[in-house]
């Protein structure tokens, strides 16, 4: 059951110090009410530093998309994890649209122009992150002034980025959080927010590793990670995936939307391979190896070599390598009954040691 909604930034009628409960609460970030859930761990004490992951919903979801699957809730409580998951902006003033996260492309519409392999030679600046002949105007109107072409789907009412780094201090003020493991995961929107997480300097710092669930960077935006040495990434995508689509095995390509609308993506395996040369693990010409996470559901294959990343390769609790690209035989869905827990395993293995 949900604690009553309080104003973060007043003061709760109970002196909770460094001790907040399972809840929603609100808060204020550039003039704007922002919601979040909280859900803390049964074995919670003060005192005693706890791991933080910062979950984002997908498009038109809110805070409850994770917190009310007791996947979600039962393995963290099991681990230890604090979990918040905020809600997205566009179904508020100035605006009703779905519930959004914004990131590079989203709210310009335009695509990026760092594509690799085959597709380099197609991106040009200017080029759109859709086909507008197939895709419907989804611009929202906080967007009016930002969007350059009919391609862009996200919010404009604020800064996404400033306000999840707004959100992990918040929460470390009420909460003890071991600031050296604080990761970001996120479904779809939610998902490709993840990355922009990872690759902007301001926010790459503070997490330790992040998971993207069914979500790929726009084309042409394959930027490493927004910090100096490792950053560890765990992709997982739906072969069958018609919505956001990883790609073939070793293609660099672009892939499309093909569920109505026509949206570019970077291939999962563009996106890998950019990361992996952040990551101690280059590609060198030879196809990702596969890599045994115990997840019967999905192949999780790598980059990451032995002498580079510290693993012997082959088999789960030898050693997880820092990037790693999961794909399973479904379409544009998160089930969570498998998918969180590989999720948290990524998350436990890194851990265990310095991620830079």
């Amino acid at each position: 059951m949900l604690v009553p909604t309080w104003d973060a930034g007043a003061t709760p009628s109970l002196d909770r110090g460094k001790t907040l409960a399972s809840g929603s609460y609100r808060m204020t970030d550039q003039n704007v009410t922002r919601t979040y859930r909280v859900f803390v761990p049964s074995r919670y004490q003060p005192g005693t530093a706890y791991p933080l992951v910062m979950v984002f919903h997908g498009w038109g979801g809110d805070e409850n998309e994770f917190l009310d699957d007791k996947n979600v809730t039962t393995l963290a409580d099991q681990r230890g994890y604090v979990v918040v998951a905020p809600r997205g902006l566009g179904s508020a003033a100035p605006d009703s649209n779905p519930n959004s996260w914004s990131f590079r492309g989203s709210t310009t519409g335009l695509a990026g122009t760092n594509e690799d392999g085959a597709s380099r030679n197609q991106a040009t600046s200017g080029a759109a992150i859709c086909d507008p002949n197939r895709t419907p105007n989804f611009t929202y109107p906080s967007c009016k002034n930002i969007a350059r072409s009919t391609c862009s789907w996200t919010q404009c009412q604020a800064d996404d980025i400033a306000f999840a780094l707004a959100l992990v201090k918040e929460i470390e003020s009420k909460l003890c959080v071991d600031t050296v493991r604080v990761f970001a995961s996120g479904g779809s929107n939610g998902g490709m927010f993840t990355w922009e997480l990872g690759q902007n300097a301001a926010s790459a710092p503070i997490f330790r590793a992040v998971a993207s669930l069914i979500g790929l960077p726009h084309r042409g935006y394959l930027d490493t990670p927004g910090r100096a040495g490792r950053m560890p990434v765990l992709v997982i995508t739906g072969t069958h995936d018609t919505t956001v689509p990883p790609g073939t095995w070793e293609s660099t390509s672009y892939t499309t939307t093909s569920d109505g609308n026509a949206y570019y993506y970077t291939g999962a395996s563009a996106i890998v391979r950019s990361w992996g040369t952040a990551n101690s693990c280059p590609y060198h010409g030879t196809p990702a190896a596969s890599f045994s996470t115990g997840t019967t559901q999905v192949d999780c294959r790598t980059y990451c070599g032995g002498s580079e990343q510290g693993w012997s390769g082959g088999s789960a609790g030898v050693g997880w390598p820092n990037v790693l690209d999961c794909r399973a035989a479904m379409g544009h869905t998160y089930d969570f009954s498998w998918s969180w827990k590989l999720i948290l395993d990524f998350f436990d293995a890194h851990s265990l040691r310095p991620a830079r």
